[in-house]
């Protein structure tokens, strides 16, 4: 009986997939992973529009990031220190560890480069030409950072699933963050503070 029913609803489904190509299958698939990923994204930056930033907070978390100890992480020289005076199976433990604290720096700094490029929108609008110009140039340097960052998680994320590949040093993101803090230096000590009241 039991194994009438089967044979049954593969009669059934069998019917249904007649004229259905592999190929047709696929499309659905794909077409369906799209209007997904595109949902996701849609919401995501709704969320992030609808979500007020606190620019003072913003400065704050962006200036107290260890970006030494960030530095000291994605040292090729350090890693290249543990190599030789570990086993592999440690170096490989410690290797991931290190990875995992430097993809944690690398997404707050993300993080943060977002909230600066929204105090650069901000400040954009000024009145003072000087002081807009310092906006367009901190929301310039805060998108560049974002991008190293999303570089720099997926290459961190490697060297977790892969500890035994040989790291790459991460310059352009530490030289990125220091011109972001550079510009953020440069503005008016009251200029976030008003601009976030």
């Amino acid at each position: 009986m039991e194994h009438g029913a089967a044979t049954l609803g593969q009669a059934v489904i069998s019917q249904a997939m007649i004229g259905v190509s592999p190929a047709t299958i696929a499309t659905w698939a794909l077409v369906a992973s799209a209007l997904s990923a595109l949902g996701i994204l849609v919401y995501f930056a709704v969320r992030s529009r609808a979500r007020r930033v606190d620019l003072e907070k913003a400065v704050e978390v962006f200036r107290s990031l260890d970006i030494e100890a960030f530095r000291n992480l994605v040292d090729t020289d350090e890693e290249k220190f543990l190599r030789d005076h570990l086993s592999s199976r440690k170096f490989r433990e410690i290797k991931r560890q290190r990875a995992w604290a430097a993809l944690l720096y690398a997404w707050e700094t993300g993080r943060a480069a977002v909230a600066l490029a929204k105090i650069g929108q901000v400040v954009q609008r000024s009145s003072d030409p000087k002081v807009a110009a310092s906006g367009l140039q901190l929301a310039e340097n805060a998108f560049r950072l974002r991008i190293r960052t999303l570089g720099a998680s997926v290459h961190l994320l490697a060297e977790i699933l892969w500890p035994d590949l040989q790291s790459r040093s991460l310059p352009s993101l530490l030289d990125q963050y220091e011109r972001a803090a550079e510009t953020l230096g440069r503005f008016p000590s009251g200029l976030v503070r008003s601009r976030s009241a």
